[in-house]
């Protein structure tokens, strides 16, 4: 379907509102309805952004959302000031990641100021998805990612502020900010062991934060694993803490064959993610004369 039509048609919108703006910031616009000419502003800069987004022109509609937002922060309509800001943020996130962000951390500071900390929270995990997919700026990510769990911590919704927490914990390991991620993996553990529903994910994190203390050091990793099955004893029966146990020993005795036997072994019924594999390669380097591989 053609929608170069629309695209001449917002164009023409734009220009209208920009006109509306002018005249009623004049002094016979100000006594004539200036407010009213401003709301008129917004619904034409919000129609001509639609228009763009059927046309395709991503930057065009980011920025007659960008347009509206500001008029709507003029006329005190907080709420929608902050919903045009985000619609703008998702047009651009098509376009120009970097001004996405920018109008998403707007719609933020509304919505903080509104005392809306949920649904700020929501948008902090969107800028950190721009930054890990379009940025590529993981230590970005991790902070807006942090502030996220931060806002859903202070509004109890405790599993979105775990979820949160993983990811700094995941990128924070890959960026060998290892006591980061331990600290993070035996808080999310401890809370999840005790709930009935949540308890099976309990022995993933132990285990993970058990590799990130083994990349460190074998005898910290020994004494984690201890902690652990004390903890939660439901631990030593895991498939995870029998490989760390085959490890650790493969480990000690330096048997690279050994190590990657045990590994291999895991991998044939729980697949290995990517995750995992870095983390125990880096293991596997450390022992003496290792091919950095785990075939």
């Amino acid at each position: 379907m053609d929608n170069s039509g629309k695209e001449k048609e917002a164009i023409q919108l734009m220009a209208d509102a920009d006109k509306k703006v002018k005249s009623s910031g004049s002094f016979l616009g100000g006594m004539f309805g200036g407010n009213h000419k401003v709301e008129e502003a917004c619904e034409m800069y919000a129609r001509a952004a639609n228009m763009f987004k059927m046309a395709k022109n991503w930057s065009a509609a980011g920025n007659a959302f960008c347009q509206a937002a500001r008029l709507h922060m003029q006329l005190q309509n907080k709420h929608d000031a902050a919903t045009s800001f985000v619609d703008a943020g998702n047009a651009f996130k098509k376009a120009d990641p970097q001004e996405a962000i920018n109008c998403l951390n707007a719609a933020i500071d509304i919505y903080t100021d509104m005392g809306r900390f949920t649904i700020a929270a929501k948008h902090h995990i969107t800028i950190s998805e721009v930054y890990e997919s379009e940025l590529v700026d993981i230590e970005k990510a991790i902070a807006h990612y942090e502030q996220a769990a931060d806002y859903y911590k202070g509004e109890e919704s405790n599993s979105s502020a775990n979820k949160c927490l993983l990811k700094v914990a995941s990128y924070s390991a890959q960026l060998e900010q290892y006591p980061k991620a331990i600290e993070i993996y035996e808080q999310v553990g401890t809370n999840t062991m005790d709930n009935p529903l949540l308890k099976y994910s309990a022995k993933e994190y132990f285990f993970k934060a058990s590799l990130c203390h083994f990349i460190v050091d074998e005898l910290n990793a020994k004494l984690a694993v201890e902690k652990y099955e004390e903890m939660f004893p439901a631990f030593s029966d895991s498939r995870e803490c029998k490989l760390l146990k085959k490890l650790l020993e493969a480990h000690e005795e330096q048997n690279a064959e050994a190590f990657t036997e045990a590994v291999k072994e895991f991998d044939s019924i729980s697949r290995l993610d990517q995750w995992l594999t870095t983390m125990l390669l880096r293991i596997k380097k450390t022992i003496q004369g290792d091919e950095g591989d785990l075939k």
